[in-house]
């Protein structure tokens, strides 16, 4: 960031009155500029006993399989974003269900917030970010073509917790979470 998107003056880097962080300050209109992570906001799409992923049409990773997700959009709430996600991405109408993962990725500047999603039919279609989606029984997950580790952790917990009975009759799932802190490409 060099100039303020206010006032458009040269911006200086510098520790705020009442601060403890280096922020970009505008020494014109005394206008703090804070950055903040990005959340990146999915679901966990499961029609049956399967799960619907994409095929990336974009970079990074493009080509690699991904649950669908994005960033959030000003306005909108964690959980609208997961589903707007799915249905431009999966084509896919889910009915949204709990917060299952919130994956902290520092060196990226993004928290990832997944969310367990059912399928309202075995629709869907490939969206202008996807090659192609696809439903995959547990056994035939594309493990070595996923895209990111916060999609691979996630889908190990679910796979872990299904097999373990825990989406059995309850209606509450605790919320798995872990920092992902390599610089590995997300």
């Amino acid at each position: 960031m060099k100039f303020c998107p206010h006032c458009a003056s040269p911006l200086t880097i510098k520790i705020p009155e009442n601060d403890s962080r280096e922020r970009f300050v505008c020494p014109a209109c005394s206008t703090i500029h804070y950055q903040n992570p990005r959340n990146v906001v999915g679901s966990i799409p499961i029609y049956g006993e399967q799960v619907l992923l994409c095929r990336r049409a974009i970079e990074p990773r493009h080509g690699f399989w991904t649950l669908p997700a994005g960033f959030m959009e000003l306005g909108e709430s964690t959980s609208a974003g997961a589903a707007r996600e799915t249905y431009e991405e999966a084509g896919a109408i889910v009915e949204m269900g709990q917060l299952y993962s919130l994956l902290n990725v520092p060196h990226a500047e993004q928290v990832h917030l997944f969310y367990l999603a059912t399928m309202k039919s075995p629709e869907f279609m490939a969206g202008e970010e996807s090659l192609e989606v696809e439903l995959f029984d547990e056994k035939d997950i594309p493990w070595s073509e996923l895209a990111f580790p916060t999609v691979k952790q996630t889908l190990e917990w679910y796979f872990s917790d299904r097999a373990a009975g825990v989406f059995e009759g309850r209606t509450e799932v605790n919320v798995h979470t872990r920092d992902i802190l390599t610089a590995e490409r997300i």
